[in-house]
């Protein structure tokens, strides 16, 4: 019978080696020697393959924020709430997470990757707190140019995941705690002014 915690050891060892190693480099079989687990095969077992597992990781990390985005989204009137709603609950995750911790590098990867990205797409849909206040930020700043507000926010993404992975790295090298609640209000006056800064004509 299945050990009930054998998911998540799964998931915690793969985070862990994607995070140093790659997603691409590190195979099935070494997830589940990581784990701990001798059926080689424990990947496809539990997730059906690399798609799931990738998929999974993915799904726990909304399922970690998606509550407090939906609780200061709803509190959110203005721009810098709504990137708040964003980001807060992003840094809070990861401040919960014990030292050293692995997430924000696996999260970066998956900004930064273009397949990881297209399944985080995929599974957007039962977690409906991103898209949402995305296209709130995005009504908010309609004087703007759309395809410059559409690029600047993809600019965000990528600066926000190698921000928070840095973070954590430094964390992890040092083994102190990463200063989380500093760096998720510096993240978010920054994005504001980002967002807001007048367009200069060519």
């Amino acid at each position: 019978m299945p050990r009930p915690d054998a998911r998540h050891h799964l998931l915690d060892a793969a985070e862990r080696l994607f995070a140093e190693q790659g997603v691409h480099t590190v195979s099935d079989r070494q997830v589940a020697e990581a784990a701990g687990n001798s059926n080689h095969s424990a990947v496809h077992y539990y997730f059906g393959g690399r798609t799931g597992l990738l998929q999974t990781l993915l799904d726990r990390h909304r399922a970690a924020v998606e509550p407090a985005q939906q609780r200061l989204y709803a509190q959110s009137d203005s721009l810098l709430g709504d990137i708040r709603a964003l980001v807060i609950p992003l840094v809070d995750s990861l401040a919960d997470l014990p030292t050293p911790s692995w997430r924000a590098r696996f999260l970066d990867q998956a900004v930064h990757d273009p397949e990881i990205r297209a399944l985080a797409r995929g599974g957007a849909g039962i977690f409906s707190s991103t898209p949402q206040i995305v296209g709130s930020v995005a009504d908010r700043l309609a004087y703007l140019d759309r395809s410059i507000v559409e690029a600047r926010a993809r600019l965000v993404a990528h600066a926000v995941s190698t921000a928070c992975a840095e973070i954590e790295e430094r964390a992890a090298r040092s083994s102190e705690p990463a200063r989380w609640t500093e760096a998720g209000t510096f993240l978010c006056d920054a994005i504001a002014g980002m967002l807001q800064a007048p367009i200069t004509e060519p």
